[in-house]
């Protein structure tokens, strides 16, 4: 095996040598039945399971700092072995292989059991700074809650979990971690496309790390059968005997501070299992902190433009990190209703609905946890501190990507607003124009090199009218658009056909604003471009000159707030194309530039380019080559 680039000796265990404290299996309910065919599994809260080998496994790419979480050294990544253990070819002891029992509401609706169909818990470790890790395999095979799939995932899907869960580390944004890739010569049949052309792929092996891997649906499986899709969990009626050990487990181990704020051990031996009233207020102080940190979160992600595509129960963390990276994405052009999910059809979690669709989560948290967590004024304290958090934290964001860092105006929140929506009508870069706004001279004359230089940067930025056209107009066709129209005073008819009135209006409400890019010209367009941006940058410069904050300091934590680079799509594609053949470079590259999100080297030459309307082809310059535009494809 090739020596991993970048790695140094860390100093570490050998693999061998980590030692594993399997705390979830000990302290939850488990069903010990093992096997992996498919079934209902009630009354517990894991299942014992067993990795499935692949043939001839491999490194792909490993992230080293997210390995020496476990203190592993960073020299075992070269041992011939290595892929056998991380593909769980080969198993350790201290090992408990088992897959999480949960439930979920999937797009609005309750789906019932869901559970860890293609994860698998490993184990747990205690490392040398006392932090608790918990590993995962993501596509080691088959578990009880695969249902009718096999457990597998593919290349091209661990490569993005893998990029994007330590791209999202390193811009700074709570999330789970992935330490390996591992591909095989296994072959498994998938159609990527959905349009029935399947091939056969590799399956590919992630390990991820958290905390915890709990998540708002490990409380959901005693939810009774619901009315609309008639679906119930698994262990509905079980909340007696399994809830109260749920909670405490949780709290005590995840949210420490504030067991021992409230005495927790105290609190079990004076109110034992079954008797919760004397929990009440931890339990709704533990539910605010849920909705809390759910709420940083979700601030954070809008923060950097990312868009997670399926903002399910089932996928919201119990810690309030970012967890199952599936069609998530960057935006590149910015758009409110951009959606990165395919079969998202109603635009659920479009990027604007985020924060509302995180709350919604929160609500449905709470409501399975209502045999426990009885004050009701409890939840709508939680729900009230989601609000508050997220405001505080998005607005300080927001602030400090402006370098607004020595005063707070009422008026700054519009300022946010206008620029967002200056770069909503110009369908202007999201990454790029943040990132250039620390470029803004303090010159309140709005003139000279320095200022002409970013207009004509951020105008470059913006997308011409043809392209804004195609993206934001409706995906109904027009003549079938003015055919729903003649039924929209009957709704049901509408309703029959897959469309509600209000999907309707927002359908004709696209097809408007897509007429108008059509009219454009792109001259017409970039003058339009031209004077918006304009327009806000005078408005800006008021703003920064009542703020006084030193330009240096200014442009220093806006550069490290805003970043150079992130996950695009087309970056991860291009990555996963050159794998698939078998040159896992690419990977490795990428993933060493996004462990650098903020970088300035070779920066100003790229910007200079740019700025003239060029695609940046600078070969000296690290990282140059994602600095340009996406590709036409």
């Amino acid at each position: 095996m090739a020596t991993n680039p970048g790695a140094a000796r860390g100093g570490g265990k050998k693999i061998e040598e980590i030692t594993y404290d399997n705390l979830s299996l000990r302290a939850l309910p488990l069903d010990d039945s093992r096997g992996p065919s498919a079934r209902t599994v009630k009354g517990a809260c894991f299942s014992l399971v067993s990795p499935e080998p692949v043939v001839k496994p491999r490194l792909v790419a490993v992230a080293t700092d997210a390995l020496a979480l476990l203190d592993i050294d960073s020299e075992e990544v070269n041992r011939p072995d290595f892929a056998e253990i991380f593909s769980g070819n080969r198993q350790l002891p201290g090992w408990q292989t088992a897959a999480h029992c949960y439930c979920g509401h999937q797009f609005g609706h309750f789906s019932g059991q869901l559970g860890d169909g293609a994860a698998m818990y490993i184990g747990e470790v205690i490392n040398s700074q006392g932090q608790r890790w918990e590993l995962q395999f993501k596509g080691a095979g088959p578990t009880p809650y695969s249902r009718t799939a096999d457990g597998r995932k593919v290349l091209r899907s661990s490569v993005r979990e893998f990029l994007c869960s330590e791209a999202m580390f390193h811009l700074g944004i709570p999330t789970t971690r992935c330490a390996t890739c591992v591909t095989s010569d296994t072959l498994i049949v998938r159609d990527p496309l959905y349009d029935g052309n399947a091939i056969r792929e590799q399956c590919t092996i992630i390990t991820r790390l958290a905390p915890t891997f709990l998540r708002f649906g490990s409380f959901e499986i005693f939810k009774t059968t619901d009315a609309i899709t008639g679906r119930q969990g698994p262990s509905v009626g079980m909340e007696a005997q399994m809830l109260p050990q749920m909670l405490r487990h949780t709290i005590k181990t995840y949210f420490t501070e504030l067991y021992q704020q409230y005495d927790g051990d105290s609190l079990a031996a004076r109110f034992p299992v079954g008797n919760e009233q004397g929990w009440q207020p931890l339990y709704g102080d533990w539910l605010a902190e849920v909705a809390s940190r759910t709420a940083s979160m979700a601030a954070a992600w809008q923060a950097v433009g990312w868009c997670h595509g399926v903002l399910n129960t089932d996928n919201m963390s119990i810690i309030g990190i970012t967890i199952d990276y599936g069609p998530f994405g960057f935006m590149d052009a910015y758009d409110p209703g951009h959606v990165c999910n395919g079969s998202d059809d109603s635009a659920r979690y479009a990027f604007s609905a985020q924060r509302e669709m995180c709350r919604w989560n929160c609500e449905k948290l709470a409501e399975a946890l209502k045999w426990a967590v009885t004050d009701k004024q409890a939840v709508k304290v939680a729900l009230a501190r989601y609000d508050e958090e997220y405001d505080r934290v998005y607005n300080a964001l927001m602030r400090r990507k402006l370098g607004l860092l020595q005063t707070v105006e009422k008026e700054d929140v519009a300022l946010v607003e206008s620029l967002l929506q200056v770069m909503a009508d110009a369908g202007a870069d999201w990454t790029n124009c943040w990132r250039a706004l620390a470029r803004m001279p303090a010159n309140p004359e709005l003139s000279g090199p320095e200022y002409e230089q970013l207009l004509s940067y951020l105008v470059n930025q913006c997308s011409p009218p043809d392209v804004l056209a195609k993206q934001r107009g409706s995906s109904i066709p027009a003549e079938n658009l003015h055919l729903l129209l003649s039924l929209q005073k009957d709704p049901g008819m509408l309703h029959s056909i897959g469309i509600s009135v209000a999907q309707l209006t927002e359908e004709v409400a696209k097809n408007e604003v897509a007429k108008r890019y059509q009219r454009m010209s792109p001259q017409d367009k970039v003058n339009a471009d031209k004077a918006a941006w304009a327009g806000w940058l005078a408005v800006y410069s008021s703003r920064l000159a009542r703020d006084g904050t030193d330009t240096e300091a200014r442009v220093t934590a806006m550069n490290s707030t805003n970043p150079r680079y992130v996950l695009r799509n087309w970056m991860a594609q291009t990555a996963i194309a050159t794998a698939e053949k078998g040159d896992y470079s690419e990977v490795r590259d990428l993933l060493t530039l996004l462990q650098s999100p903020f970088s300035t080297e070779g920066e100003d030459a790229a910007y200079a380019v740019a700025a003239q309307g060029a695609t940046c082809t600078l070969p000296s310059a690290r990282g140059s080559k994602w600095d340009g535009s996406p590709p036409a494809w």
